[in-house]
């Protein structure tokens, strides 16, 4: 099933290689708090309900979500860098077909189209693991899963001045602008992966995953809107529930699957996208709840009363100290393994969290908390695809990324669903206006409090794992393509000698 690698590798990597890839998931990033600045314009802009305008955003996740292991998998078998390029192309096509419309069903399409480009970062990290000498491999990978967040946080600002002074369809000429740079540049400065997976695409997979991942996301994104307890919202979670098994079933009977279910058993791959959920799940609520509270007049009582810019702005830390954080990842990571630095990043979660339950009432305390969730969140991102790339086969690292990806966009689908039912569930009426309270505000920190309690949970059940600097056995002169050799421990004990 697989092709082995040499230590040395086989394409010769650029020092442009890894910047040139960080801000390609910087940009991917991008696609994803866009229409943030205009969201609650939306309805109006494309003269449509807010039920319908939904699906703008809704569109963009499920497309990604859908995108991201099939992409992979795909770049295992025909190459990584190709398949990259694909998905930066269908990311500028939408953004072009978004930016010369009005109308709400061609929005929908060109948004659809850039939800595409999520599958960039997990195959930016798979030619990291093919590509780059193991030494510098640690750091390169804490950058690219940052880039996630780095780009959310640093994008917010900048798209709120431009939709607050230009037409709001500038957004999306400069996202466009922005991919073909990153096309360009890949094709000058990243090399193709040397290393493929035997096999061909399971397309009967790919459908099946497809079909369950929608039934499953659709009522998770739009619940709120149909009702919790709808007969179209429970029919949907249990249609997906029996595709899902159904699937399953199918893939473990295949010799060359879209992904290999026995893979996703191991404990070190299934611990590590459980506590990945949790992740994701963490991440969003900060940027579900500090805009609002940064930018509600302060009537309210407890309201900020910043602008949409100032309030990007405060967001800034968290993109900022993600990415000054990536060095370090990989200083801790090299020493005590990345088992180490996820539960330290989600130990520093749970304090910026607990923290912000009393730090609410000025725009200064917003800074604190960014900063602070944005060291966690750096160290724990950074820590997920060292723990996947450690546990599975390199002709493996695409889908096995996407994957873990995936998790990570369902942790935020999930905690997106919540969080909006809790706000929506604890809002007052100010001068007949439905806004938040601070009381919901601070039920959402417990929430995601509560995520990273079950999140440290999961990574205490993590096998100990030898840390990514070290070489692997060799076997006649070639790297063993084996995953890393891995020692189970109890749930639960500590994680001081792993």
């Amino acid at each position: 099933m697989t092709h082995t690698s040499t230590d040395r590798p086989a394409a010769r990597a650029s020092g442009a290689l890894v910047p040139v890839l960080a801000f390609m998931g910087i940009v991917v990033s991008v696609m994803q708090i866009l229409l943030v600045p205009v969201i609650k314009e939306l309805p109006r802009l494309l003269g449509t309900e807010p039920d319908d305008a939904t699906w703008v955003i809704t569109s963009t996740l499920l497309s990604g979500a859908v995108a991201t292991p099939i992409m992979g998998r795909l770049g295992d078998l025909h190459g990584k860098r190709r398949m990259l390029i694909l998905s930066l192309a269908l990311m500028v096509a939408g953004a072009l077909v978004s930016a010369v419309t009005s109308d709400l069903l061609t929005m929908i399409a060109g948004r659809t189209l850039q939800g595409f480009a999520m599958s960039a970062i997990p195959l930016g990290i798979g030619l990291m693991r093919d590509i780059l000498p193991r030494e510098k491999l640690g750091s390169a990978m804490a950058l690219m899963s940052s880039s996630m967040g780095v780009g959310g946080s640093l994008a917010l600002p900048a798209a709120a001045l431009v939709a607050q002074h230009t037409d709001w369809h500038a957004l999306f000429y400069g996202a466009a602008g922005l991919g073909v740079l990153c096309i360009a540049l890949t094709l000058l400065v990243v090399p193709e992966s040397p290393v493929r997976a035997q096999g061909t695409f399971d397309v009967l997979g790919a459908i099946g995953l497809s079909a369950g991942l929608v039934l499953f996301l659709l009522p998770v994104t739009k619940g709120g809107d149909w009702g919790w307890t709808s007969g179209t919202t429970l029919g949907l979670f249990a249609a997906a529930a029996v595709v899902l098994v159904l699937w399953g079933v199918m893939e473990v009977r295949l010799k060359a699957p879209l992904v290999d279910l026995r893979t996703t058993t191991r404990p070190a791959v299934l611990f590590t996208n459980l506590a990945s959920i949790m992740v994701g799940a963490s991440f969003l609520v900060v940027s579900l709840v500090l805009p609002q509270l940064l930018q509600l007049p302060k009537g309210t009582g407890y309201g900020l009363g910043q602008s949409m810019v100032v309030a990007g702005l405060c967001m800034a830390p968290l993109g900022l100290t993600m990415m000054l954080t990536a060095p370090v990842h990989a200083r801790l990571s090299a020493k005590h393994g990345p088992k180490v630095t996820l539960i330290l990043g989600m130990v520093i979660i749970a304090i910026g969290y607990g923290a912000g339950l009393g730090l609410m009432s000025a725009p200064w305390q917003s800074l604190v908390i960014t900063s602070i969730l944005g060291v966690g969140i750096g160290l724990a991102y950074s820590s997920l695809p060292a723990l996947i790339v450690g546990a599975v086969p390199a002709s493996e690292t695409g889908s096995a990324n996407g994957l873990n990806t995936l998790m990570r966009s369902i942790g935020s689908s999930v905690s997106s669903a919540v969080i909006g039912m809790v706000l929506a569930g604890t809002a007052h009426h100010v001068n007949g206006v439905t806004v938040p309270t601070v009381h919901g505000f601070r039920v959402s920190f417990l929430i995601a409090t509560g995520a990273m309690a079950i999140g440290l949970f999961t990574a205490l059940c993590l096998p100990r794992a030898r840390p990514p600097g070290r070489p692997r056995h060799r076997v006649g002169g070639e790297e063993d393509a084996k995953p890393e050799p891995t020692e189970k421990v109890p749930c639960g004990a500590s994680a001081a000698g792993s």
